[in-house]
């Protein structure tokens, strides 16, 4: 068993979820955030099983994903 921290996104249209930690394009949806988290567990299973284990990047040096807001003058 390998834990992922996994990021989520709600849209106007429904929940997005994806992995920090793998090499390739990994993205799992759903229009609940359950539904996100279990399409995104189902993607990663089936990036691995197709891919390898050498999608793995190794032991992640992330402790904890946050998300900010900030201003840009533009």
């Amino acid at each position: 068993m390998k834990q992922f921290k996994v990021v989520v996104e709600k849209h106007p249209d429904g929940y997005v979820a994806y992995p920090l930690g793998l090499k390739g394009v990994v993205v799992g949806e759903g229009d609940t955030y359950e539904e996100a988290l279990a399409d995104v567990k189902s993607a990663i299973r089936f990036h691995i099983e197709t891919f390898g284990q050498d999608m793995l990047e190794g032991e992640s040096t992330v402790l904890e994903a946050c998300i900010a807001e900030t201003g840009v003058a533009i």
